[in-house]
């Protein structure tokens, strides 16, 4: 596909178009044909593809998750089981090296947060043209655009990272009430009432500074790492020559990428488990 019917150019801003579904400027509702109907679409327009993946992911995990916790048993435990009990076990001792205070919810948020964007990550290892292909114009007729990692669309990314952001708020007014959050965006770093614009402005862009952080952070990695797979996939319309480096140099760097999506998970959910700790405690 890469070199069949489009130039480098618009063969990489066609994989770097969601499919979106939105109102068009003459009234009506539907999926935009190109980049320029999806941009007159504006803020409200929906990402179908990043909405799609992104839920089948977690209901693919809650299924495998709830079949391990089904089937469990005493005796010798299936692989299925093992790599679950492995899993979990991880996870508790990354919740207990970095969350000291009291709540049951920390370690299973924290589990999904790991699986459900590691799932999501994955899907940059699927060869970049498999899926649009099959499902745009060649194959069944369901989409022409199709970007299958949702963290590549910030959509996705800013939308987790503001759901931890909001229990961050929440645990933060439950445990210290409304006067004690307040207190420490206004009597910090400079305990006296003259500073307290300042101590405001700094102590808010502290805190709005998480989920920003923890949203760009995801997105830039991942979409970095899906822009170097579509360069690749250029090489492949060179030559047979060309084809063949690019072949291998897909590979290495699907070879790496594993590890990037692996650290990708870690990192959201471990700062995650960090902001709500401090959520928990006093300044």
């Amino acid at each position: 596909m890469a070199g069949d019917t489009l130039t480098s150019g618009e063969y990489i801003k066609h994989h770097l178009t969601n499919l979106a579904f939105g109102k068009h400027p003459d009234g009506s509702w539907g999926l935009a044909h190109n980049a320029e109907e999806a941009k007159e679409m504006g803020f409200m327009a929906i990402h179908v593809d990043t909405m799609f993946w992104s839920i089948f992911l977690g209901i693919l995990m809650l299924w495998v998750l709830r079949r391990v916790a089904v089937n469990a048993t005493s005796g010798v435990p299936g692989k299925l089981q093992n790599f679950a009990e492995m899993l979990v076990e991880f996870i508790d001792s990354s919740v207990r090296g970095s969350f000291t205070g009291q709540n049951s919810m920390v370690a299973p948020l924290s589990l999904t947060i790991f699986i459900w964007i590691f799932l999501q990550n994955l899907m940059d290892l699927v060869p970049v043209d498999l899926i649009p292909y099959v499902l745009g114009d060649p194959g069944i007729g369901l989409a022409h655009f199709m970007k299958v990692v949702p963290t590549t669309d910030p959509n996705a990314t800013f939308g987790m990272a503001f759901g931890v952001f909001f229990l961050v708020l929440y645990y933060s007014i439950k445990i210290k009430g409304v006067g004690g959050f307040a207190g420490e965006l206004t009597l910090q770093p400079f305990n006296h009432w003259a500073f307290i614009p300042v101590n405001f402005i700094l102590e808010f862009v502290s805190l709005i500074a998480k989920p920003i952080s923890l949203a760009l952070r995801l997105f830039g990695n991942m979409y970095a790492g899906e822009m170097i797979f579509i360069l690749i996939a250029l090489m492949y319309s060179g030559g047979i020559a060309l084809g063949l480096f690019g072949g291998i140099l897909q590979l290495g760097w699907a070879i790496f990428h594993i590890l990037i999506i692996t650290l990708q998970a870690f990192i959201f959910m471990t700062l995650a488990i960090v902001y709500l700790d401090m959520a928990h405690h006093e300044h």
